[in-house]
């Protein structure tokens, strides 16, 4: 493995790391209890792992599915389908998912502008659509004939009409432009820190504070795909309480899991290929170190560069 240069932070594995890590992994034959599987990474194709999972044990499940874009992922590649046939694809594993959620369960689905096309129609099938958040992905090239691709949508479903949104864990830290006073002198709804001034706002579904990961940033993998602590993050927090059990059918770099462990949820993560399990189970590991989720202090969300 080639040196990295001093500041770059990207998670990494050695041969020996792949296999240490993944025969800690999880692989599944049958019908498993919530003890065998939780807080753990079950190395296995999520259309077969989920068929052993347990019902009613999840109570929030987040994906991020392979986009219908042609695109290497480790050992194997998922090619682009035509619209019909990826609904399809995301059919054929989301009805298997209905019965591992628990009445109460909240959905968030990841997709790019195509893909978001697709979602609401296979999803729609089994859940209530809450809504439709959409983020700056700021990373990304430029395009000689087209706007620069920088938008992700995460569709937020519900299992039913009970489900749970904590408002005051995901308010956001931003600066005040016009610091109002009541009569008697004081704030109106904001404060002083040095010499700024802030308050606190409710969250909205246009997200434009967050990072992706990049090199030297200690969260970093080289997975194509790897979301954010910090997106996740607000995902958790909103819509799971503490030792509530985090699902993540198609886990990657582990993102989900780690980001669930470190806010204090169980965690359940599926994926198939070797090396990114592995990088799953370091990431984990090192969550016992820093627990830190950058963008996230005290509690609150800051935003991007703050």
């Amino acid at each position: 493995m080639p040196a990295k240069a001093p500041r770059n932070k990207t998670i990494r594995l050695t041969k020996a790391e792949t296999r240490r890590l993944a025969a800690k992994a999880v692989k599944l034959k049958k019908k498993a209890a919530l003890e065998e599987i939780v807080n753990h990474i079950i190395w296995q194709d999520a259309f077969k792992a989920l068929d052993f999972l347990p019902d009613a044990c999840v109570d929030l499940m987040i994906v991020d599915p392979p986009y219908n874009l042609t695109k290497n992922f480790g050992g194997s590649v998922f090619k682009e389908m035509k619209d019909d046939q990826y609904r399809k694809w995301l059919d054929k594993w989301l009805k298997k998912t209905v019965r591992v959620l628990k009445d109460n369960a909240s959905v968030y689905i990841c997709a790019d502008w195509k893909t978001s096309i697709a979602v609401p129609y296979a999803a729609g099938k089994y859940f209530m659509l809450q809504n439709r958040i959409s983020w700056e992905r700021e990373k990304g090239r430029g395009a000689k004939n087209n706007w620069k691709n920088c938008l992700e949508d995460i569709w937020f479903f519900t299992k039913g009409k009970d489900y749970k949104f904590n408002l005051d864990k995901v308010k956001i830290l931003r600066p005040v432009i016009a610091p109002y006073r009541d009569g008697d002198g004081t704030p109106k709804d904001w404060f002083s820190s040095g010499s700024r001034k802030l308050r606190l706002t409710h969250p909205s579904n246009i997200w434009t504070d967050i990072s992706v990961p990049f090199w030297s940033m200690s969260e970093n993998t080289d997975h194509p795909t790897q979301k954010p602590e910090k997106l996740m993050a607000k995902l958790i927090l909103a819509s799971s309480d503490e030792g509530d059990v985090v699902f993540d059918p198609f886990v990657g770099s582990g993102t989900t899991a780690v980001t669930a462990k470190k806010l204090n949820r169980r965690f359940i993560g599926i994926e198939k290929e070797k090396e990114y399990a592995a990088l799953a189970l370091k990431r984990l590991e090192m969550a016992d170190e820093n627990p830190q989720i950058q963008g996230l202090e005290d509690g609150v969300f800051k935003p991007r560069n703050m």
